[in-house]
């Protein structure tokens, strides 16, 4: 049967096509934010009734809906492997739960417990061979292409990426067509603070590096900073618009590349419209699935790997608290660890922990003797690199632990200082 065929074939316009196709138990997998079919999902949901026991597995959701709030009870529950602002209460209050992971485990961790996995993913139009791409995703997603059922949401103003994000019209049980745009995330504007860091970390990049940056105004400083390097490489997670100017100016080539030369690689993007038009038919973008992006015996094959994300407290040990505040869930691990083993692993790589130096308008500082009871590890003392605030950076590994603490307090806030000095010495730090 020709291409033309089999998409005639399984086109359908009923977008609850594929209820009847869940048995009792199933686990519907869905990708993250943007790759989420807003239509077969509102059907999932109109005919809640008719399931049983039935899981959604997502990260990072961007639209609110009656699931998140525990509407059909255990008929039809949402289960999350990073918490976004949509979710976030949704946790607190009880009806979501969540996964501890790394990103690059997840579609690991997803398989292992489901029995009957089935995908349900937005995608872009079909090419002329009767390949849809999932667009602006490829996450945990991909790696379920041959090995689980899928139904697609084709989306006329999703982009078209190339990369392992790949499925061909044979391998899917239906289809609908629909036409809404994506949510837009406009980047977080960088603060004089943040810049200051920016430009610590920038100074230490070496020209021909291979870059991974994490979401948030300092990351977003960062890259920023480096117009006037050459010969760089991207192996990221999330391909954001910060990236669009670099590569547009010749900045980022991938001529130094071990891994995928002379493109970028991401496993998800987040932005705005600039960006979604940027990728669409752009043949140097290619979005892999994290379980290749993020593994960290991958990142350590490109020399010069350089990993930077931001935490939210740091302790004079050097375990970064990135997930938590006082205590209480953020969000979770996604790829910081992945990122920051790898760029351990890989010759001349380094990896930074950005962070302001205080919060709550200076009341708190982040550099903290201890963290808070409660407070969830992301990267492990044994992993952390550099942390870098807008008093310069802290070099931690191979430290000792008199050698870390002096090195936090040095470019914690002055403010806090003498505090931190003196709580050091009574825990004999110093």
């Amino acid at each position: 049967m020709s291409a033309a065929s089999l998409l005639a074939s399984k086109r359908v316009t009923d977008p609850a096509a594929f209820v009847d196709r869940l048995v009792p138990g199933a686990e519907v997998i869905v990708p993250i934010a943007n790759g989420e079919p807003v239509h077969l999902l509102d059907a999932l949901e109109a005919n809640a009734d008719r399931l049983e026991g039935v899981t959604v597995h997502q990260m990072h959701a961007l639209r609110d809906r009656p699931t998140l709030h525990g509407a059909y009870g255990e008929r039809l529950r949402h289960v999350s492997y990073f918490l976004s602002h949509i979710t976030r209460p949704c946790f607190h209050e009880g009806h979501v739960d969540l996964v501890p992971n790394h990103f690059s485990e997840v579609y690991d961790l997803i398989r292992r417990r489901a029995a009957h996995p089935y995908v349900i993913a937005a995608a872009s139009p079909p090419d002329q061979h009767g390949n849809f791409s999932l667009g602006v995703s490829a996450d945990y997603v991909a790696s379920f292409i041959g090995r689980a059922p899928f139904f697609i949401e084709v989306n006329d103003q999703m982009p078209r990426t190339s990369g392992r994000n790949q499925i061909h019209v044979s391998q899917i049980d239906g289809y609908i067509e629909t036409d809404y745009p994506l949510l837009e995330v406009p980047p977080a504007q960088p603060t004089d603070v943040d810049r200051l860091i920016g430009g610590f970390v920038a100074e230490r990049v070496r020209h021909g590096s291979t870059l991974q940056a994490g979401i948030g105004a300092i990351p977003n400083a960062v890259l920023a900073h480096l117009k006037d390097h050459v010969d760089m490489g991207v192996h990221t997670e999330l391909i954001s618009d910060g990236l669009i100017d670099l590569i547009e100016a010749g900045v980022v080539n991938g001529v130094k590349k071990a891994n995928n030369r002379l493109k970028v690689i991401g496993t998800f993007a987040l932005g705005t419209q600039r960006l979604y038009d940027f990728i669409h038919d752009n043949p140097t973008i290619e979005m892999w699935s994290a379980r290749y992006v993020n593994d960290p015996r991958v990142i350590s094959r490109d020399v010069d790997f350089v990993s930077i994300n931001a935490s939210l407290a740091v302790d004079f040990l050097g375990q970064c608290a990135s997930e938590t505040i006082n205590g209480r869930y953020y969000s979770s691990s996604g790829g910081q660890s992945d990122f920051a083993r790898g760029a351990a692993y890989s010759p001349g790589g380094q990896s930074f922990i950005v962070l302001q130096s205080t919060a709550k308008g200076g009341e708190l500082s982040r550099i903290v003797p201890q963290l808070s009871p409660g407070d969830v590890v992301t990267t492990v003392k044994n992993t952390v690199d550099m942390v870098v605030t807008e008093y310069g950076v802290a070099e931690l590994r191979g430290r000792t632990i008199r050698e870390r603490t002096r090195a936090l307090i040095a470019v914690a806030h002055p403010s806090f200082r003498d505090e931190l000095t003196a709580t050091a010495k009574a825990l004999r730090y110093l």
